[in-house]
């Protein structure tokens, strides 16, 4: 076995697993429990897990210990289980290890996984280093004694914890092979300042077999990282990001990049320099599968080119290369455990959805390329929603293509937006686009809900996190927020390829169609154009933006999105006052150019300055006629003529 292990480090391709936590979280174990605690507790949860990645194709998986120090389990009373759940988490992985060395005759490998204590060392914090080794000793001995084959030193946050670890290591594994890995910031930068480069050069000075970076905010990152350590040493480079950029919704962190875009980075992780690839939050067996596939295509390609006598490898480079790979695993190899998460893991066979022309009449008009028109109409704050319904009519009358119905916009308590939205298309005829929103819902709530909508007929979805509680007149009030509308987009793609979030058929498609808004006027367009990114490649089929009062922003946006463009539908407002336009501006934070603010104050009275706020809305709608494929216009204060007026409709314009 030892020599089996030296060879990992001396070249080839390694693949590792990834999430245990995301795993774990997905049978239903609550994020505030004691995660190492159920190496005991719940040891065939763990255990399945660990079979779920073997069976994935990783080589190397980690236990299930990345909290077991003594100051994270104080935090939940378990003080003096140091020792046995870090026993438990070895003995875990070594048996499903064991078992599938010997039914497969595949080599596998257990990496005790040991992650940064939670507590900040000295001069930072109250923890002076000698304590901080003295931690690391009392997990690593117990790791050691359970029988692992390495220490994967992971999530390091700082180069002064991880070299008290690789020193604790040292001191009482000194047979064990070491890999210390650090997580980055966007500045490919550790999170205490220090470069990847220095922090991995000191890290081999103490002794480290291997080095790299996990963890981080996402693949393209890691791969900066692993270019960077590449220039510094010759060291086998570990690359294990999370499945993407976490998108951080009150306090939790939600991954949701595809298992193929993962894999195509393992590639690239491969090509930069890195010996072993795996993944860490957010990665489930289904990455790793596909990153197994991406590996192997890769080598097969390589072997095509050397033999073609193409140049991508030099043909002594490609041999080892070769030799020393170990993720040829084969295809039909089991695929499941009958676990309690075998379906969160596994991708099932789906229903293809109909194409966008045939889910609904917007859908149809979006797909043809015709310009549309929406007008939002806001649920009543009571039970009555006559005004609303007899609004809808009106622009039904006058040709309008759909209604937005937003979900209880800025935190108010208003009529459900299925409930609106169900009536206006039963008692009107004219379609409704549901704003749909992840504030006041778990995973299983918006996926029930879903399920009851497409039910009902309602079949065309805008995708939104949802404002705040904070925001509204109840900020007191309990948000949820699972996902955010990145996720919400993954959730509803799910179910229109008969799906749901377990990955179990459903019977059939929801046939959504999937909007998602955009703002092109926020201060930070940068990460607006990230997330918008983010909603693209999760499904999304078209956007409506914010309000836009400033055209210049708006063609920024576009400009910026031209890589991943989906249809764009413009937000208009009609302003119908100066103290309007001003709460526009400074309340809501809207960017408002001094010429509108100056032509609103400009207005003799109030008539006048409601039709100068038409004329503003008409205006901007011509200008962008020619850019986006059609306008939302809302209806202030619940003046739907006013938005016939800003489109220019006449009755019986259907």
């Amino acid at each position: 076995m030892k020599a089996e292990v030296e060879r990992l480090f001396e070249g080839g391709t390694t693949l590792c697993d990834g999430a245990m936590g995301t795993m774990l979280y997905a049978c239903g174990v609550f994020i505030d429990r004691c995660y190492d605690e159920l190496n005991v507790t719940q040891s065939e949860m763990v255990r399945s897990v660990h079979q779920q990645y073997l069976q994935a194709g990783a080589e190397v998986i980690e236990t299930n210990t990345f909290g077991a120090n003594r100051f994270r389990l104080q935090r939940f009373g378990l003080l003096e289980k140091v020792k046995e759940f870090n026993l438990a988490g070895a003995a875990l992985a070594r048996q499903c290890v064991d078992a599938i060395r010997e039914k497969r005759q595949r080599p596998a490998f257990v990496a005790g996984a040991v992650g940064p204590l939670g507590v900040r060392l000295e001069s930072l914090g109250e923890r002076g280093p000698e304590e901080a080794r003295a931690a690391y000793a009392e997990q690593i001995q117990a790791l050691a004694e359970g029988g692992v084959d390495l220490l994967l030193l992971e999530t390091m946050m700082s180069m002064d914890e991880a070299e008290q670890a690789l020193l604790a290591a040292r001191q009482v594994a000194p047979r064990l092979k070491v890999a210390v890995l650090f997580t980055v910031g966007e500045d490919v930068n550790c999170l205490d300042g220090t470069s990847v480069a220095a922090a991995v050069e000191r890290m081999e000075a103490l002794g480290a077999d291997a080095v790299g970076c996990n963890c981080s905010t996402g693949p393209a990152v890691v791969l900066s990282a692993v270019e960077r350590i590449k220039a510094v040493t010759k060291l086998p480079i570990v690359a294990m990001p999370n499945a993407g950029t976490p998108r951080s919704v009150q306090g939790r962190n939600i991954y949701l990049t595809s298992p193929e875009y993962m894999g195509s980075f393992a590639r690239k992780f491969v090509r930069a320099g890195a010996s072993w690839v795996g993944g860490c939050c957010g990665t489930t067996p289904e990455h790793i599968r596909a990153m197994r596939s991406a590996l192997r295509a890769m080598a097969a390609q390589d072997a095509g080119e050397a033999s073609t006598g193409g140049a991508s490898l030099p043909k002594t480079q490609l041999a080892g290369k070769l030799a020393g790979s170990r993720v040829s695993v084969s295809v039909s190899e089991a695929r499941g455990t009958g676990s309690a998460s075998e379906s969160f893991v596994f991708r099932k066979e789906g229903t293809e959805p109909e194409p966008l022309r045939r889910r609904s009449r917007i859908g149809a008009s979006i797909a043809g390329g015709r310009f549309v028109t929406m007008v939002e109409i806001v649920p009543p704050k009571g039970i009555d929603c006559g005004k609303e319904l007899a609004g809808a009519a009106l622009l039904a009358e006058f040709g309008v293509d759909a209604i937005n119905v937003p979900d209880s916009p800025r935190a108010s308590a208003r009529m459900s937006a299925p409930s609106l939205s169900l009536q206006i298309q039963q008692k009107v005829g004219i379609e409704t686009i549901l704003h749909f929103t992840c504030r006041d819902r778990n995973v299983l709530g918006i996926q029930s809900e879903l399920l009851g909508i497409a039910s009902l007929g309602l079949k065309n979805i805008l995708c939104l996190t949802g404002d705040p509680p904070k925001m509204g007149n109840y900020p007191d009030a309990t948000a949820v927020f699972d996902v955010d509308a990145i996720g919400l987009v993954k959730i509803v793609n799910d179910l229109n390829h008969g799906l749901d979030i377990g990955q179990n058929p459903i019977g059939g498609s929801t046939g959504f169609t999937m909007a998602v808004a955009a703002n092109p006027g926020v201060s930070d367009i940068d990460r607006e154009v990230r997330r918008f990114a983010g909603k693209v490649e999760a499904g999304a089929e078209y956007a409506i933006t914010q309000p836009v009062f400033d055209l210049k922003l708006l063609e920024v946006f576009l400009r910026r999105i031209e890589g991943f463009r989906i249809p764009v539908i413009a937000g208009i407002w009609p302003l119908t006052s100066l103290r309007n336009a001003e709460f526009m501006k400074n309340d809501l934070r809207v960017s408002m150019p001094d010429e509108i603010l100056e032509r609103m104050a400009a207005a003799p009275d109030k008539d006048a300055a409601v039709a100068e706020g038409v004329a503003i809305a008409r205006q901007m709608l011509e200008s962008v006629r020619g850019a986006v494929q059609g306008v939302q216009v809302s209806a202030p204060f619940g003046r739907y003529g006013l938005a016939t007026q800003v489109l220019g409709l006449e009755r019986g314009n259907k």
